[in-house]
């Protein structure tokens, strides 16, 4: 049984927009980064978007909740988590051709410098994915 489980995935015109959630069980909750990637057809998955979240006061004496996106998809993509849900969000707004791709829901213990998009390989946990289809 995986401990995240993506939804959401769609088929829409260019210009619209999704909204993908990952489920996680009760695992993922002290998990302090989660993250999106995508892979298109013949492409090497990339990352999309992570976001970093701790309490713990030697990594993050601050509190902060911190996110990466990918150059191609900032100020597009929102991504937000929900700790008491156990839940990973993906807000896509705009949505163009380049954007379609089977998205991955991903979550790890990974520091607050390490919770990026390049850094997929820190993650241990990973979703079967959800397709997300755009149409010209």
């Amino acid at each position: 049984q995986g401990q995240l489980q993506e939804s959401g995935g769609g088929s829409v015109q260019a210009g619209g927009s999704l909204r993908l959630s990952c489920q996680g069980t009760q695992m993922i909750s002290p998990m302090t980064c989660m993250g999106w990637f995508r892979q298109a057809p013949g492409k090497k998955r990339e990352g999309v978007a992570t976001i970093y979240s701790s309490e713990d006061k030697w990594d993050n004496p601050t509190g902060e909740v911190r996110s990466d996106y990918a150059n191609s998809v900032k100020g597009r993509f929102t991504i937000s988590r929900d700790n008491t849900l156990n839940t990973l969000s993906l807000q896509m707004n705009t949505l163009e051709p380049e954007d379609a791709g089977m998205y991955y829901c991903a979550a790890g213990f990974l520091t607050r410098e390490l919770c990026t998009i390049s850094h997929e390989g820190y993650f241990g946990f990973w979703g079967q994915g959800t397709q997300v289809t755009v149409a010209s």
